[in-house]
């Protein structure tokens, strides 16, 4: 099995200083058992999927606990949510003892409600997605999130070179960013891995979580996602495409999104701008699995697709959030912005540093006058900044309060 090192290593080392409990969540093969063995390899391992450990844990929690009263790693949580109350009376009987557990858990839409019902206070949350471009190249954390330290102004753009080429970029946008099928560079292997994992999401995880759920039309409801994913959906369109009620869509989201499959962007509601549209948008948060999921094989098939511009929104987004995740930016948002009018912009970051628009283009080259937008944006709501992200081979000022930055940087 190939190595490598995740950002959020350092994140749950810092925060077992601070915590007592740490939970690891995100999709299935992304790394999280891995990550937890290789932060602490001499603790206690359980794996609530192993019927031996389920056993041992599920028969007298309490009595578990006092055997293995910290150091302990349990895989898999969800599966039995009645841990998270006896866990939190022996976090509370010795509250000042810090980095005593870590809880893993995946595919499950309750997981962090039980999470945040029992062990509020108790127990920092980490969410492990796909391998972001730095962990795949093995590279560390780019300067770009130092960024978000401070208030952002023109005078907090430094110039300094990409560490990726466009070329590695596009490779890592096509394949997508779970650890072992790309890290097999293998094709052959990737391709059986990527159907395998699909179908067992739905044959397994989704049918022990809702045993009552349709299965043919949940795989359609997500093969559907595929063909939508960037845009803002219609709920209804998708409910009579699918010949089930609103209240199934609403549902099939709440699913695909809680299983980590789907990430959905609010609209930004803090401009003022009444023509604003409130409805979501969504999109499938890996790329890799975007591009199976529409019988995309190749960089020619991706570029010659009509989804091109939304998978390149989709990946973007997906390493900005990682890489602040990675960063341990705290208390911010990503929205996205678009009228009824047809004014749009791809991302808005919100924090402690200010409000950043961020437009996204897979060319290479961007003019002003195709920013109408963001410029319109930044005056209305007196901005010091807004970003374009596209594949130029350098920082390049296109206004003075709009600078074009290559997708290599983050």
């Amino acid at each position: 099995m190939v190595q490598y090192i995740r950002n959020q290593a350092q994140v749950i080392e810092k925060l077992l200083k601070m915590f007592p409990a740490i939970a690891v969540l995100g999709a299935r093969q992304t790394g999280k058992t891995t990550l937890a063995k290789q932060i602490q390899p001499d603790w206690h391992y359980f794996d609530l999927e192993q019927p031996q450990d389920y056993d041992l844990i599920s028969q007298d929690p309490t009595l578990f606990f006092k055997r293995y009263p910290d150091k302990v790693i349990i895989d898999e949580a969800q599966n039995f949510p009645q841990l998270f109350q006896v866990l939190r009376g022996i976090i509370d009987a010795n509250r000042g003892e810090k980095g005593r557990f870590i809880l893993t858990g995946s595919s499950s839409p309750e997981l962090s409600k039980h999470l945040s019902e029992s062990l509020a206070g108790r127990i920092a949350i980490v969410e492990l997605g796909t391998l972001k471009a730095n962990e795949y190249y093995k590279k560390p954390l780019s300067y770009f999130y130092q960024l978000f330290a401070n208030k952002i102004a023109p005078t907090t753009i430094f110039d300094y070179e990409p560490q990726f080429s466009n070329q590695q970029i596009q490779h890592i946008w096509l394949k997508g960013g779970y650890p072992e099928p790309t890290l097999s560079h293998d094709e052959l292997f990737y391709e059986q891995w990527m159907n395998n994992y699909y179908l067992n999401y739905i044959s397994r995880d989704i049918a022990k979580l809702f045993p009552k759920l349709n299965k043919i039309k949940y795989q359609r409801f997500i093969k559907m996602l595929g063909h939508l994913s960037g845009t803002i959906l219609n709920k209804s369109d998708l409910a009579r495409a699918l010949e089930i009620n609103e209240g199934t869509v609403r549902e099939y989201l709440h699913i695909a999104e809680g299983t980590f499959l789907w990430r959905e962007l609010q609209s930004y509601g803090n401009s003022g701008v009444k023509s604003i549209i409130k409805m979501p948008r969504g999109y499938i948060r890996d790329s890799g699995l975007l591009h199976y999921l529409l019988q995309i094989k190749t960089q020619e098939d991706l570029y010659h697709h009509p989804i091109v511009g939304h998978s390149f929104e989709s990946y973007v987004i997906e390493e900005l959030i990682k890489g602040l995740q990675a960063a341990m930016v705290s208390n911010w948002k990503i929205d996205y912005f678009r009228t009824r009018k047809g004014a749009e912009i791809d991302a808005i970051l919100t924090g402690y540093f200010g409000v950043l628009p961020i437009e996204i283009k897979h060319s290479s080259s961007v003019s002003l006058k195709k920013l109408r937008s963001l410029s319109d944006f930044i005056e209305q709501n007196h901005l010091p900044l807004g970003i374009v992200i596209s594949f130029t081979e350098k920082i390049t000022w296109l206004s003075d309060k709009i600078v074009q930055i290559p997708v290599g940087m983050l």
